[in-house]
């Protein structure tokens, strides 16, 4: 593998096409202001650079990016690629990562709108990220001590799993299918409407209207907070532990077992899921 290290460029398609290189202390910057470095490439370690320049990985296959730096100005960073690697690095460039596979994100920062879409297989842990429409359209996610915020993350996402997370995001999970959410905290309005078999197992739920529209819902061992208007014509087997402001219409084929509600409402002649208030050794009082 040829070593190329403290060097600094600037032009158009710096390194195109080149394979099996390790590139280290380099920096992508400069008045050319060129694009695309490392477009059409393979084999490629990137190690302790800085990328201040636009659509730097496009069409590649084989990256290990580390302890790098992606700016603000490296917008679309990674594109059409796949077998990516990247570690304890900060990714802020708007739209950093699309339409790539087999990636797997470590110990980084991510700080990106639009961040992820119409990807497969991506494993992202140990990270926090902050963007709008994280995610959309994207399949085969492996998530685990990921700490997201912002609005409309994970839409149209498919066979995901999610573990040891915190998101604080509105309009989350929304169309989303086959997902299952573990040992996490999800805060937000809206929550998962028109989704398809999503499981959330021991899961703290926060926010308003959550799970509407929903088929195949499961709620295993979960705790809801600020939750009115729940489960608004869905189809959902839930234990809840904590009690619920109200539950609305949930259809025919549900089982809900809480322990307190304050409201449950019936407005609709579908509205006919079950609504079970167990009884328990902790007392559970509704305000």
């Amino acid at each position: 593998m040829e070593i190329i290290e403290n060097r600094s460029y600037d032009e158009e398609r710096a390194l195109y096409g080149c394979h099996d290189i390790l590139i280290r202390n380099c920096s992508f910057d400069g008045p050319a202001d060129g694009e695309s470095s490392f477009k059409e490439c393979s084999s490629i370690e990137a190690e302790k650079c800085f990328f201040n320049l636009r659509y730097p990985f496009w069409h590649d296959h084989g990256l290990r990016i580390r302890d790098s730096e992606m700016t603000e100005s490296c917008r679309a960073a990674l594109w059409y690629s796949e077998g990516i690697e990247i570690d304890n690095t900060i990714m802020h460039g708007i739209k950093a990562l699309r339409e790539c596979h087999n990636v797997s994100i470590r110990n980084s920062d991510i700080i990106s709108p639009e961040f992820g879409w119409s990807s497969h297989n991506v494993g992202i842990e140990n990270t926090k990220a902050v963007s709008e429409y994280f995610m959309m359209r994207s399949t085969a996610l492996h998530f685990r001590n990921v700490e997201f915020s912002g609005k409309y993350s994970f839409q149209y996402i498919e066979d995901s799993v999610f573990e040891d997370c915190k998101f604080d995001t509105k309009d989350a999970f929304w169309h989303a299918r086959n997902v299952v959410i573990r040992n996490s905290v999800v805060k937000g309005e809206y929550l998962a409407w028109y989704s398809e078999n999503v499981t959330f197992e021991n899961c703290r739920i926060i926010g308003t209207q959550p799970l509407c529209y929903c088929k195949g819902l499961h709620l295993i061992n979960c705790s809801m907070e600020g939750c009115d208007l729940a489960f608004e014509r869905s189809v959902v087997e839930a234990t809840i532990t904590t009690p619920v402001i109200s539950i609305k219409n949930p259809l025919q084929g549900s089982c809900i077992s809480v322990p307190c509600v304050n409201e449950i409402i019936r407005d609709i002649a579908e509205g006919t899921g079950e609504v079970h208030i167990r009884r328990t050794k902790d007392r559970h009082e509704c305000a």
